[in-house]
């Protein structure tokens, strides 16, 4: 079993090289033509973009918010490269992977950004992520990074967006490396950041050599290699040793009483694919998007249980049964659970405020957290005293430890673009 696990890997590592190569192969895009704002959108605020010298000129206004020329295409996987000049005076940024929505902020940009920053704090390069949480990857512990950018003269950045990870350089040097999954996809931007009224109008930023080698969209990632625990953690957020939950044969094996498991990342919209196996009268659960209640980490469950003999399966009108919504909502008819001791196969879909269940290939429920069913579900259900239950967007995939056997195998997850 173990030379087949290691044949599909490897397989599967030479199908990616494959893909990426076939890809690089088609060249660089230029995403400005030189003369023209053509292909680009300006959003949110009304700093001046004009065209001059064959560069993209960005000038400062008052009394505005952040703006944001943006492209008109959304990129996934892709090499971005382009080089800048920047007054000194004033901050700024590239966004990739983002989007503007009137569900999030009324049309606000927001996603990922590199980092201008001509200050002495000198973290241009690093990652910051826009109107949502902050700084993910700054450059304090990275001096070398720190000291590439060059002041008042032209800087080249290179952007490495493939899959989970984020690689950028300033000038040829490596500055941010940073993991992170809750946006698969969106478009480029330049920003022209607000300023205060002490500051002078006309500041200016430009930019030219705008180019990008479009590398195709996101696939699904996998969360568990069948060889070793890598990737998850436990409730502190440390990794998972070998011991109560094993990877044994493929797959990952709840054996003694390990505690319950976390993905070392977060994930926003996505689709999940797994198989699951439980033992007799055994109890255990795929919470998503989970987040901290007080001294609890909780998150919607796609229940997974003996449904003949574990208690649960008997309570709540079938609202604990497996492939439900645990305490919230039960399957439909189209619900065709295997015996137990059999691979079931799992898929959840979760973008915004909906969601499906999904079960050996039916979906057997949907819900939206928005709707009026889920005020009158949720208000009846064990979590009523959690207002907000449910409503955060993005958070750790957890397997649940419920004090039995359980199996999981070929467990992926593809990030999705959000839903307006």
């Amino acid at each position: 079993m173990r030379k087949f696990i290691s044949f599909i890997l490897a397989g599967a590592a030479l199908a990616a090289a494959t893909s990426t190569v076939s890809a690089a192969a088609g060249g660089w895009v230029p995403l400005f033509d030189g003369k023209s704002l053509d292909g680009w959108i300006q959003r949110n605020g009304k700093a001046k973009y004009t065209v001059e010298n064959e560069a993209i000129v960005g000038r400062t206004v008052h009394n505005t918010p952040n703006s944001f020329l943006c492209t008109a295409k959304n990129y996934a996987n892709f090499i971005l490269e382009l080089e800048y000049q920047v007054d000194s005076r004033m901050n700024s940024g590239v966004q990739i992977r983002s989007h503007s929505l009137k569900s999030y902020k009324d049309g606000r940009v927001h996603g990922y950004q590199v980092e201008i920053d001509p200050s002495d704090r000198a973290w241009s390069g690093g990652i910051y992520d826009e109107a949502r949480r902050g700084w993910l990857n700054p450059l304090k512990d990275n001096p070398a990074a720190q000291k590439a950018f060059k002041q008042n003269q032209w800087n080249h950045y290179r952007v490495e967006a493939i899959g989970d990870r984020i690689k950028t350089w300033v000038n040829g040097v490596p500055a941010a490396d940073l993991h992170d999954a809750i946006t698969p996809s969106g478009f480029i931007a330049l920003q022209v950041h607000s300023i205060s009224k002490d500051k002078p109008e006309g500041m200016e930023i430009r930019w030219r050599n705008i180019r990008i080698k479009d590398l195709g969209p996101t696939k699904p990632l996998p969360l568990f290699d069948g060889l070793t625990l890598k990737g998850w953690v436990d409730g502190a957020g440390k990794p998972v040793k070998s011991g109560d939950w094993v990877a044994v044969d493929g797959t990952l094996h709840r054996q003694g009483k390990g505690g319950h498991i976390y993905t070392e990342l977060d994930y926003g919209d996505f689709e999940l694919n797994l198989q699951w196996k439980i033992s007799e009268a055994g109890n255990s659960g795929i919470k998503y998007r989970v987040k901290k209640y007080g001294s609890a980490l909780l998150g919607p469950e796609y229940q997974v249980l003996d449904d003949d003999k574990h208690p649960d399966g008997q309570k709540r009108e079938g609202r604990r049964k497996s492939g439900a919504l645990y305490d919230l909502f039960k399957c439909n008819d189209q619900k065709q659970l295997k015996p137990v001791g059999e691979w079931n196969q799992t898929k959840i879909i979760v973008r915004g405020s909906q969601a499906e269940h999904w079960l050996n290939g039916k979906k057997v429920l949907a819900y939206d957290t928005q709707s009026e069913a889920w005020k009158q579900e949720h208000a009846e259900s064990k979590f009523k005293g959690l207002k907000d239950f449910a409503q955060n967007k993005w958070g750790k995939i957890m397997l649940q430890d419920h004090n039995d056997l359980v199996w999981y195998r070929n467990i992926t997850v593809k990030p999705l673009p959000p839903l307006d």
